[in-house]
């Protein structure tokens, strides 16, 4: 029976195969430039014979390294409607499977003042770095990060600091503009806006969007906007004089599937039908919008991943410029003025 069959084959079983030592078995796999290139063809050759995998843990320890990337969770998601950043979570831990490394979760206490909290882990030497998220103004992590030479990217702009380019974001005001547009094709003729307070940067850019569509399109005005946390009832509340300004023939576009959920709520309040007669779109594509059949703009978040990963992966080259993606509009009958025939 062959050492592959027998047992998982270890560095000692490819040096003796190989006729080396283990120092030089370990040199090949760490740092083949130290081997004459004779000698790194033959144990090479041992290597993929015997189906020798070296231990990721070895080879950290010896690199100083935990292999792993740090990312604060969002410690507020009590009671909230799914978030992007669930999803954003999932697809991150199977993208860095694929890149021989992992995700370590945390939470900061507070996330008005996290940096104990990234104290705390860097301490622990169970990160190599930290994937960012829910940036903003303000923001203190870029900065402390920085001034420590601590590799980091974000998923989200670095808002306070132009020259930063380690990001990846979604053009949300372009999105919006797209979901305006579709509606007016679709046959609405009034188009208000329900987004979050103002001082969220990603949410007064996504307002923008709506801003500069109905402008151009001629369907809005600029006092049919509402304001609302990211909150069922809230939105609800929020929702239900913009509902009044549109009527039956008008439509709501929203920062959010939680405030969309709101707006659906309060069209069914009216006695109205979400779709047939008041149009609705929200944001990011979560549970909640699948379950409630609402257009959406969908982040493309396995492409977002990957590139947030390469950055971490390649600190030491920074990218010229930060990065930004167009959401994709997802279409469901929220957004449709005609009766979909159940499927049969």
């Amino acid at each position: 029976m062959s050492t592959r069959q027998s047992h998982r084959a270890t560095i000692l079983d490819v040096a003796r195969a190989a006729e080396v030592s283990r120092q030089t078995v370990s040199n090949v796999v760490n740092s083949p430039h130290k081997v004459a290139p004779d000698t790194l063809v033959r144990v090479q050759a041992e290597i993929d014979r015997l189906g020798f995998r070296p231990s990721r843990a070895a080879r950290t320890l010896k690199q100083e390294r935990a292999g792993a990337w740090g990312l604060e969770i969002d410690a507020r998601g009590a009671g909230r409607l799914g978030s992007v950043l669930d999803a954003f979570l999932v697809e991150l831990t199977l993208t860095s499977s694929r890149n021989d490394t992992h995700i370590l979760p945390f939470a900061a206490p507070d996330y008005r003042e996290p940096i104990a909290a990234y104290e705390e882990v860097l301490a622990s030497r169970l990160a190599d770095g930290f994937i960012l998220t829910d940036t903003r103004h303000d923001d203190p992590r870029p900065q402390w990060l920085r001034d420590r030479g601590i590799p980091f990217a974000a998923f989200g702009r670095v808002w306070d600091d132009p020259t930063e380019t380690a990001w990846v974001d979604v053009d949300g005001a372009a999105g919006v503009e797209t979901a305006v547009s579709h509606l007016v094709d679709e046959g609405y003729q009034r188009v208000a806006f329900l987004g979050w307070p103002t001082g969220s940067p990603v949410g007064d850019d996504r307002r923008a969007g709506w801003a500069r569509a109905v402008d151009r399109l001629g369907v809005g005005d600029e006092a049919w906007q509402g304001v609302a946390v990211q909150e069922l009832d809230a939105a609800t509340l929020a929702a239900r004089p913009l509902v009044d300004i549109v009527g039956p023939g008008g439509a709501i576009v929203c920062a959010s599937d939680a405030l969309a959920a709101g707006v659906w709520r309060a069209v069914h309040e009216r006695g109205l039908r979400p779709g047939l007669d008041v149009g609705i779109v929200g944001f990011d594509d979560t549970d909640a919008a699948r379950v409630l059949g609402l257009t959406t703009l969908r982040q493309p978040l396995t492409e977002i991943t990957e590139r947030v990963l390469a950055i971490l992966l390649n600190a030491q080259t920074p990218p010229a410029a930060g990065t930004v993606l167009h959401p994709e509009l997802v279409r469901r009958s929220s957004s449709s003025r005609t009766v979909i025939p159940p499927a049969r």
